[in-house]
């Protein structure tokens, strides 16, 4: 992580009120399909790396831009950078990557990409989250993977 903070004063955004549970989504008889929403609460909590607030106040991730096709079993995220020449837009993208992989059934295809022309190197940085290979990659890399620990731990 770097020494120096990129965006020393960045904007910081309310919270969505948590979401409501209806007696038929308690119903465990009933299939209940994940939708955008549910995919917003698992990630909205990651910490951001340089700042002790969450991707959601800094609005790095909002629940309109993801997209969730149940039975296609496919997940898609855009995440936005604070700043177009973030340097922490990879390790945010492996954070999210890395918290719906341990969250969400196998079954799930999971796509994070950064919401097109938010970043500086966005094709390079979402080919880097596309390739599985260097996603593995980067997970066995000890301090790497304890970064991500960190940013996906949950504050209590």
């Amino acid at each position: 992580m770097p020494t120096e903070i990129e965006n020393i004063n960045p904007n910081v955004y309310g919270k969505c009120k948590e979401r409501e549970t209806t007696a038929e989504e308690e119903n465990e008889s009933i299939p209940d399909p994940f939708d955008s929403r549910e995919i917003f609460d698992l990630i909205r909590s990651i910490n951001d790396p340089e700042h002790p607030l969450s991707l959601e106040e800094l609005h790095v991730v909002q629940e309109d831009l993801i997209k969730v096709d149940d039975e296609g079993n496919e997940v898609s995220i855009q995440f936005t950078p604070t700043i177009p020449h973030c340097s922490m837009a990879t390790l945010i993208g492996l954070s999210i990557r890395v918290k719906l992989l341990r969250s969400l059934p196998p079954r799930f295809k999971v796509n994070v990409e950064i919401t097109p022309g938010t970043h500086a190197s966005e094709m390079a940085v979402n080919k880097q989250l596309a390739d599985k290979e260097r996603v593995a990659a980067a997970l066995e890399n000890k301090h790497l993977a304890e970064v991500i620990n960190q940013c996906i731990a949950t504050k209590g």
